[in-house]
């Protein structure tokens, strides 16, 4: 499904066929394609500079192996515990989701809601960030006896934590986009050590481009899983109507088309962070010869970190540093 346009020229070809298909003018058939390749000139933003990205990609030279969401097989996922856990295990990096309370206090959970991992209920946007502190992040954990008296972090003390260990942070933003672009742009005004140890990444376009028109000395990335509109991490669809199932497929392969052709050029990426099932050598060497790196997730089998550090070259993100394990969505 991933699209491999020759840099501008695949997607303005396409450009140029449907509007002379559409219009039978050959006159604005290449209008349309010229004034869309005339915006994307003016509002592209340049990437951080090679240097900082390659120091944050390869931090000690060679594929990075960072632990997703702390390392959520080995602990408690996004809590302090995992940052110190993924250390000691051996990570490279860590992979921290970004939400934020009902108060606006930037906390480290992958859901909009805490049923899932923690013992409370409810929607973060209804629970301040005194509530929040009362769960506990390790009630629902295999290893929950191991790991008592955790609490939510907020992000700072993540970024602590995770510097204290040497670690790359890989901050995912869940969404927020203005809200998180400020909390971050904050953390990177008091920690400027953070401009060339960790990077911004998100699902959503607008937070990345958002992040580079806020601080263009930031690393960035896209986050990308094909289908993603359509089906659930497991690959189950995610609508039970038919018109709608196929509607968001027609969407997925427009997003796609979008991200591999000219997106990631708008937002002035360094990198591609992808589900691991879509990545080939193929693929890497395509983006490598941009000077975009790719970063595989969620790699969870030895077998398959072999393929990625010898083979591919390529740095991946894992729930486990010790053992084999299933994702976790």
């Amino acid at each position: 499904m991933l699209c491999h346009g020759e840099g501008l020229l695949s997607p303005l070809t396409a450009l140029l066929a449907l509007a002379l298909a559409l219009s039978r003018s050959p006159a604005l058939a290449c209008l349309v394609p010229a004034g869309l390749y005339l915006a994307l000139q003016l509002l592209a933003l340049e990437p951080a500079a090679p240097q900082s990205a390659q120091r944050v990609l390869r931090p000690r030279g060679a594929a990075a192996r960072i632990a997703h969401r702390g390392g959520a097989h080995d602990a408690p996922e996004n809590t302090l515990a995992a940052i110190r856990q993924a250390a000691e295990n051996g990570a490279t990096g860590v992979e921290l989701d970004l939400e934020f309370s009902a108060d606006g206090v930037p906390i480290l959970m992958h859901d909009d809601t805490v049923e899932r991992t923690t013992d409370g209920a409810g929607r973060l946007q209804d629970l301040t960030f005194e509530e929040i502190r009362k769960l506990d992040p390790s009630a629902k954990h295999r290893l929950r006896s191991q790991f008592q008296d955790e609490k939510v972090p907020t992000l700072r003390e993540a970024v602590v934590e995770s510097m204290h260990h040497n670690l790359t942070i890989y901050f995912d933003v869940k969404g927020h986009a203005n809200q998180a672009v400020d909390a971050l742009k904050q953390l990177y005004q008091e920690f400027p050590q953070l401009y060339n140890s960790s990077i911004v990444c998100s699902f959503m376009p607008d937070v990345v481009y958002k992040m580079r028109q806020a601080d263009r000395n930031v690393v960035t990335a896209l986050t990308h899983r094909p289908w993603q509109l359509s089906h659930l991490g497991d690959g189950t669809p995610r609508f039970n109507s038919f018109w709608k199932h196929f509607l968001y497929m027609v969407m997925d392969v427009i997003l796609d088309w979008s991200l591999h052709s000219f997106l990631w050029r708008l937002c002035g990426v360094s990198a591609f962070l992808i589900q691991k099932n879509f990545v080939s050598q193929d693929y890497v060497r395509h983006w490598s010869s941009r000077g975009i790196a790719v970063v595989a997730w969620t790699v969870n089998t030895f077998a398959e970190k072999s393929y990625y550090e010898s083979v591919l070259d390529c740095s991946y993100m894992t729930d486990s540093l010790l053992e084999d394990c299933d994702p976790h969505y």
